[in-house]
């Protein structure tokens, strides 16, 4: 058994679309009320659950009477658009049979990405918490661009699992776990614990089915992404659901390799854009790397882009490597004039830091 996730109290739980799918394309109806049964079992139990579905694209295949996923942009934002209250719809009819009432939130990447949006998103999931209600999320096709083309739902997933602290994430999909290269080549061999996947030597380059954008490289990227913030995650096939859920031993488990760090901290390590660098010379970079030290202005060479106080911005060295990100302790236009004066350090150095050492995360 695994205790970690059988112990979860909060867990959440992705599915892809090729596991929602029949192989003609389809909806897999029975599938999706099987997934319902089991999340509502888990509720009822008094854990918090989160589900973030794909499917919404593959739901409006049939209406829309086409035989696969399409190829183009606008195509897939209609079928998107026409999939996503059929999708939505039988996930409803599917918990009421077990008395459960579930929200729809629907996202995209872009969403997480702004502190605003990041905070409202988690006010309404918190608030859903409390009043016993399933929040199942789904990227917003629709409007997305990026996420459609590359598949972010499995990355959607794992910073969702940061914002509602999840003790673990579930990535169940069409393939039994984690192999060393892609199942369908003789001699690959799956793995069932994998802690450093820094350290991993397999072959991911082939992606998944037609209905689906992500493959798993995707998912590792998740992986990491949850396992770097404490934690754990078990990537397994949509059929071994319920033993998963359970804690026993299918499929891959990906043990963490962090501590759990505020929010703002894990947001601003996988999720924020930077809104400008500051390049550091190799003093800095070993005081910030080998030490514990704020980045301080006598270590600030240049400044790159427009940013204000408490933007999010990229630390980087000599060598052009980002090394660090940080909440900006000042303005650019303020850093550009301590330059420009020659002795930045005697400019800025009664003001603070460059970035607080508690608001810089090394990469």
């Amino acid at each position: 058994m695994r205790p970690e996730v059988a112990r979860a109290h909060r867990v959440v739980v992705k599915i892809g679309s090729s596991s929602l799918t029949r192989p003609d394309g389809h909806l897999d109806e029975v599938r999706l009320t099987g997934l319902a049964a089991d999340l509502a079992r888990l509720h009822h139990s008094g854990k918090r659950v989160v589900l973030v579905t794909s499917g919404a694209i593959a739901a409006g295949l049939r209406p829309l009477g086409l035989s696969r996923r399409p190829r183009d942009l606008e195509t897939q934002q209609a079928a998107a658009a026409v999939g996503q209250g059929l999708l939505i719809r039988n996930y409803s009819d599917a918990f009421a049979e077990h008395g459960v009432t579930i929200a729809q939130l629907l996202l995209t990447v872009e969403d997480v990405l702004s502190p605003k949006t990041y905070r409202n998103a988690l006010n309404t999931v918190s608030r859903l918490f409390r009043l016993g209600v399933i929040p199942v999320v789904n990227e917003n096709d629709t409007t997305a661009t990026h996420e459609i083309s590359f598949g972010d739902n499995d990355r959607l997933a794992a910073l969702i699992a940061h914002l509602v602290r999840a003790d673990v994430l579930l990535l169940f999909s069409d393939v039994e776990g984690l192999h060393t290269t892609h199942p369908d080549t003789p001699g690959a061999t799956m793995l069932t614990r994998v802690e450093d996947i820094a350290g991993l030597d397999v072959d991911t380059s082939r992606v998944g089915s037609k209905v689906g954008t992500g493959g798993m490289r995707t998912k590792l990227q998740a992986a990491e992404i949850a396992t770097s913030a404490g934690i754990s995650v078990v990537l397994a096939h949509a059929d071994r659901l319920p033993e998963a859920l359970a804690g026993e031993e299918v499929g891959t488990l990906f043990t963490p390799s962090g501590k759990r760090r505020p929010r703002r901290l894990l947001w601003l390590a996988h999720a924020a854009k930077p809104r400008g660098r500051v390049h550091v010379d190799a003093g800095a970079v070993r005081a910030l790397t080998e030490g514990s030290a704020s980045l301080l202005p006598v270590g600030v060479t240049r400044v790159e882009g427009a940013f204000g106080e408490g933007d999010p911005i990229g630390v980087v060295g000599p060598d052009g490597v980002m090394v660090a990100r940080g909440f900006a302790g000042h303005g650019s236009h303020e850093l550009l004039e301590a330059l420009a004066s020659g002795d930045s350090d005697d400019a800025l150095g009664m003001h603070g830091p460059v970035v607080h050492r508690d608001l810089l995360i090394l990469l």
